[in-house]
């Protein structure tokens, strides 16, 4: 695994885009090889961006490379292992699985970008939802998610290229 300029490399201390260190956070598990569902783990791999999703009501920018979606008012993640829609986006007010909801109050999700851990061929219960996504505050630990400053993750997503990889070591 050998990083090119345009792969944005996550450690334990902070990750590193086109040449500049960023302060990040990661899961509470720290980095390595999932266990399983809720284990809090960032996973070590090597991953691509699937795509975006915004809040547009809340904000707006231009990407080259990545494919955005807006978040409607009832997108989930599905997070349960006896789900058939397992780590995979769905709709529904009254979704019967455990879920996570993407439109949200707070700004954790107004963008976020899906890695491909895990998905598109899902395996129960091998971990689900390994996003991209706003921080709390700054290395606050996420449920294993890589979180940025809000306007270092625009950056981020603004300069992505196709060949860029996420590479977690």
């Amino acid at each position: 695994m050998n990083p090119c300029f345009d792969d944005l490399v996550v450690g334990r201390w902070g990750a590193r885009f086109r040449g500049v260190n960023l302060p990040c956070s990661i899961g509470r598990g720290g980095i390595g090889q999932k266990r399983g569902e809720g284990d809090g783990i960032t996973p070590v791999g090597v991953f691509h961006l699937a795509a975006i999703k915004t809040r547009a009501d809340r904000l707006l920018f231009h990407t080259r490379d990545l494919p955005q979606k807006a978040i409607r008012i009832a997108d989930i993640w599905s997070d349960d292992p006896d789900d058939p829609e397992y780590n995979h986006g769905a709709y529904g007010p009254d979704y019967p699985y455990s879920h996570e909801k993407q439109y949200r109050s707070d700004p954790l999700y107004d963008a976020f970008g899906i890695l491909d851990f895990n998905w598109p061929d899902a395996v129960a219960g091998a971990g689900s939802a390994i996003f991209m996504h706003v921080w709390r505050k700054p290395r606050h630990p996420t449920e294993g998610c890589i979180a940025f400053d809000r306007k270092v993750l625009i950056w981020i997503f603004q300069n992505w290229q196709a060949r860029s990889r996420v590479i977690i070591c």
